[in-house]
């Protein structure tokens, strides 16, 4: 219970500090006349599927082996999975270039992930065995800068990067090269923020190493949490979640590691595996979820760690956890306007929620859309509304008015849609945020009823 106060405390220390106008936990809405409706939202229950968030599945492949399968990764929605994380052992080119076969292998799973509407998670290593050989930092440069355009063309899919290529498993430890060392650490981390696209978040192996490449132990804050400089795109993931007081060496100062990691995670991701516990028990439900609210978890392995994964089926919180991992929106009121005069403005007053562990850390755009009753045509109006500062058990109060010019007279159905920053997925549904609220979702568009009509007259 200690971690749920410390969450708790953090959140409202973050709250008290942000200068960000259009948020409040006060919930007040607009002063009521005849001419506004009051709507109150009813929470759903359901496991809901959204982008870059829940348990996921890891899938790695050998150097130049066999791609993604589409009818695989379209199965995944009957799991309520949208994201994988992606390993590529590249044990081929420890001494050369990647091959023109390896590089398509990579095109080609971005291009089955694309049309089955999934993200992935990225890393590359080049073993996995403890005691085999990494490659030198040169030709790992040199690898960075041939994936650097399929990067650029495939961001859209890309929901994270896990550092990846030093040692074993990728996972910064172990190196044959000598990559093991803090300089040469920073050299991979410089060479990933130069080649990635500034959209895309790094997730490295422990905090120390973020504090040491920045040579700061202090988290982040709005001022800059939500920009694109380098220490506002570098999250972390931990391979050995709970499974040790330290997690097998995860942490060097604990608590003030692990509040490190939660003040950062308003604005970068934390996620990862479990695996099997040492000199601590199996983690119970209520240990698994106060880490996940302390830590704000965003994504989980289904594949690993087995045990720990039954225990929390077993004890009925697994559940629980799908519906929790990551981000979970949803309305609370809305205070809207009835009718509004031809060309005017419609002021919105929309109370949201999130009832997730983590907030949303990858740019959305958010348009109110007016659907016409008569004749079901589809305006779009585009909103100032940032999604990511909707953050985990603070009511936030978006407040905005919307210029309705060039929208002729009649009645319109309003929703909400969140779609992915990207054009090319914009339109598709399986990339929009469907909000956590009951006889909402339209599944075809991408689009979540206000329940309001509104008339322009």
């Amino acid at each position: 219970m200690k971690y749920k106060f410390l969450a708790l405390l953090i959140t409202c220390i973050f709250i008290n500090c942000s200068s960000d106008s259009s948020s409040s936990d006060d919930g007040e809405g607009a002063v009521l006349d005849e001419n506004i409706t009051e709507i109150t939202y009813t929470a759903s229950n359901e496991v809901i599927s959204n982008p870059e968030r829940g348990f996921m599945h890891t899938w790695s492949v050998v150097s130049e082996g066999t791609p993604l399968n589409l009818v695989t990764l379209q199965s995944l929605v009957n799991e309520n999975v949208t994201i994988i994380l992606r390993l590529y052992y590249l044990e081929k080119f420890k001494n050369s270039d990647l091959s023109t076969a390896q590089l398509d292998l990579i095109k080609t799973d971005f291009q089955n992930l694309r049309a089955a509407g999934v993200k992935c998670i990225l890393r590359f290593a080049y073993n996995s065995n403890e005691n085999d050989t990494d490659a030198p930092l040169n030709i790992v440069e040199s690898h960075l800068d041939q994936l650097k355009p399929i990067f650029e063309d495939n961001a859209d899919v890309i929901s994270f990067v896990q550092a990846g290529f030093i040692g074993s498993w990728g996972e910064w430890y172990y190196s044959s090269n000598g990559l093991d060392t803090s300089e040469n650490r920073a050299a991979v981390l410089t060479k990933l923020l130069e080649v990635l696209p500034e959209s895309i978040k790094i997730q490295v192996r422990t905090p120390l190493y973020k504090q040491t490449y920045f040579n700061t132990t202090t988290a982040i804050g709005t001022d800059v949490g939500y920009g694109t400089s380098d220490i506002a795109r570098v999250g972390f993931h931990n391979d050995c979640f709970l499974a040790s007081a330290d997690d097998y060496g995860t942490y060097q100062n604990v608590q003030i590691e692990k509040l490190y990691i939660s003040n950062e995670a308003f604005f970068v991701p934390t996620g990862g595996e479990t695996c099997p516990p040492s000199g601590v028990s199996t983690a119970s439900c209520d240990t698994a979820e106060a880490e996940m609210t302390l830590l704000k978890w965003t994504y989980l392995n289904l594949d690993y760690y087995g045990p720990v994964l039954n225990v929390w089926r077993n004890n009925s919180c697994f559940t629980d956890f799908q519906r929790q991992l990551g981000y979970r929106l949803l309305l609370k009121t809305a205070n809207l306007e009835n009718e509004v005069e031809t060309n005017g403005t419609l002021n919105l007053d929309i109370v949201i929620d999130n009832d997730g562990y983590a907030p949303v850390y990858n740019t959305k755009n958010t348009f109110l859309i007016l659907k016409s009753v008569s004749d079901g045509t589809i305006y779009k109006k585009a909103l100032n509304f940032d999604v990511r500062k909707v953050i985990p058990g603070i009511n936030y109060q978006l407040e905005e008015a919307v210029s309705l010019t060039e929208i002729p007279s009649g009645s319109y159905k309003l929703f909400l849609k969140i779609e992915d920053s990207h054009a090319i997925i914009a339109d598709r549904p399986e990339y929009a945020i469907q909000l956590a609220n009951t006889s909402m979702w339209d599944s075809t568009e991408g689009f979540n009823d206000l329940q309001h009509t509104l008339t322009i007259n």
